[in-house]
């Protein structure tokens, strides 16, 4: 209790500015809330404040370590609030971070509903190819699409299944034909996603044996899904895409779906949230929600 009571003194100093405000607010002495500040410092063994005659500014650890106090010092202030009061709502700010194109398509609308039936709830979206420091940058949450690498300071959780599909434009398949098999692949021309300096390969799942990556032969390479799905459209070649992303242009005709003879490979995504002994409601309500609508849209 002693250690949270120097945590909140801390916020609180970091808020009003200085040790004298901090003081007045509080209703302690300057002393006190100094002595606070350097038990504090103490026991985590490094400095918080840069300590001027006029002033005390945060060090870069200050910094650090106040962006992840004020987060739990806000928890507690609106489980406070939430007990005073005799509801148990979700409110507060929800932080999540997701790829654009994913995000933009499937779990952001998803999530924005949250907003009608919480009104105290505020969702703070940012849309994101790289794959972001949930810790570092003060995220509640993150959507991720593919393997997770192993990490001891986060959880994940399945929420989706993304089934791929090669596809192609019925005017490309009409004049370079349909293929058959995945070694009919190499005679056609594919349109690749490329990150950075890779081309990524494209994975069938075994039907007897190993698996297989397949890299055609390609002479448009793109970093946008969405360009991909268009290029095909347009004739350029062969894709392979997620359903989710080609449904509306394979329903309307202007994509047909090949090779479907075969199992598709799956890209799962994942919830990952800050390992913590208790996740936070509005947490658990924004993961719920996505497992149980995402799978909807992925067909």
């Amino acid at each position: 209790m002693e250690q949270l009571k120097g945590i909140s003194i801390f916020v609180e100093t970091v808020e009003a500015g200085g040790f004298s405000a901090a003081a007045e607010r509080l209703h302690l002495t300057r002393s006190a809330v100094s002595k606070t500040i350097a038990r504090l410092e103490e026991r985590l063994g490094v400095r918080l404040f840069n300590r001027t005659t006029r002033a005390q500014n945060l060090t870069d650890e200050g910094r650090f370590f106040y962006e992840r106090c004020l987060r739990a010092v806000e928890e507690i202030r609106i489980g406070e609030a939430q007990l005073e009061s005799g509801k148990r709502e979700v409110r507060g700010r929800l932080r999540v971070s997701m790829p654009t194109l994913f995000g933009r398509h499937c779990a952001a609308p998803i999530l924005a509903r949250l907003l009608d039936d919480h009104p105290d709830l505020e969702l703070d979206l940012s849309f994101s190819d790289r794959v972001i420091d949930l810790l570092e940058d003060g995220f509640d949450l993150a959507v991720r699409n593919g393997p997770l690498k192993d990490n001891p300071d986060l959880m994940a959780r399945a929420i989706a299944r993304q089934p791929m599909t090669v596809c192609a434009s019925p005017a490309y398949l009409e004049k370079y034909g349909v293929p058959q098999t995945l070694d009919d692949i190499a005679h056609h021309h594919g349109i690749v996603y490329r990150r950075g300096d890779n081309d990524k390969a494209w994975t069938f799942p075994a039907v007897a044996g190993s698996a297989r990556e397949i890299l055609p032969k390609s002479r448009l390479r793109l970093d946008d899904l969405a360009s991909i799905a268009d290029a095909a459209v347009a004739g350029r070649g062969l894709a392979w895409l997620t359903c989710w992303l080609v449904r509306d242009r394979v329903l309307s005709g202007k994509l047909v779906r090949v090779l479907t003879d075969r199992p598709p490979s799956i890209f799962d995504a994942y919830a990952v949230w800050p390992r913590s002994p208790v996740m936070l409601p509005k947490v658990r309500l924004a993961i719920d929600m996505l497992a149980t609508d995402l799978p909807r849209l992925m067909g």
